[in-house]
């Protein structure tokens, strides 16, 4: 899951680059949308790993 994580926070980045850049309005929005399903994953990986008994990262 936490490789799902990253595969969606890659694309925020790219999408933020067209984005924020002023080179396409909509793709800030897909950006923010993707920015926030990542840490939502990014948070749901830790605390499943954590209730495995493994440390973080």
């Amino acid at each position: 899951m936490l490789g799902w994580a990253l595969v969606f926070f890659v694309l925020a980045i790219i999408a933020g680059a067209f984005g924020f850049g002023g080179i396409a309005a909509s793709a800030s929005g897909i950006a923010q949308i993707l920015f926030v399903i990542f840490l939502i994953l990014l948070v749901v990986s830790l605390l499943a790993r954590a209730l495995r008994g493994k440390p973080p990262l």
